[in-house]
């Protein structure tokens, strides 16, 4: 007996503990929930779990460790773009936090569904789908500081290693580091994820 084309056709849609089912070739922000956003990025690791401590150093608390470097950077960031900085990982609650490495051994492929995604996660909280260049120049550069503080002070790089691959060290205190670069339980990081959210969105 054949199958129907309705049973050939392979599963696009992510269940969520919320209820929600979210469409990855289409994805609704009808379907999108901050809860859900939280909980997955609080369980999934930054560098593939290589990094030191008894917890993984979840997406989540990079996103939060973004954020920051952010303010730092440009420190009468509007709310909006700080809301923006905040989700600017969220797709990986749906795809995961594909490490560079692999990124390079695959392609360009994934950036669709990853593009769709924050589109997505963008018109859920009010935010315009595309951001500004120079917002995403914002991201890039706070996103590679986190990562050369994260592979220096996690996942083993030496300091000249980390340079090569990340650019010049950010000019942090000692206070930002103890509170972003000790992993979080992800229970902790999930509460501290959504509290941050919280405090942006009602600004």
């Amino acid at each position: 007996m054949t199958k129907s084309p309705r049973a050939k056709a392979p599963r696009a849609w992510q269940g969520m503990l919320s209820g929600r089912r979210l469409d990855l070739l289409d994805p609704s922000a009808l379907d999108i929930e901050v809860a859900d956003i939280a909980h997955g990025l609080a369980r999934v690791a930054r560098w593939n779990g290589q990094t030191a401590g008894p917890h993984i150093f979840s997406v989540a608390q990079h996103s939060l460790l973004v954020e920051a470097l952010a303010r730092l950077r440009v420190p009468r960031l509007d709310r909006g773009r700080r809301l923006a900085v905040l989700l600017h990982d969220a797709p990986e609650y749906v795809i995961g936090d594909m490490i560079s490495p692999f990124k390079a051994v695959i392609g360009d492929a994934y950036k669709v569904i990853e593009r769709r995604l924050l589109a997505a996660v963008h018109r859920r909280f009010g935010l315009p789908e595309k951001s500004t260049p120079e917002l995403e120049q914002l991201i890039k550069v706070a996103d590679r500081q986190a990562a050369y503080l994260e592979a220096t002070r996690l996942a083993g790089f030496d300091p000249g290693e980390a340079r090569r691959f990340f650019g010049q060290p950010p000019a942090v205190s000692a206070s930002l580091e103890r509170d972003y670069l000790k992993p979080w339980p992800a229970d902790v990081a999930q509460a501290r994820y959504l509290d941050r959210f919280d405090k942006l969105i009602r600004e």
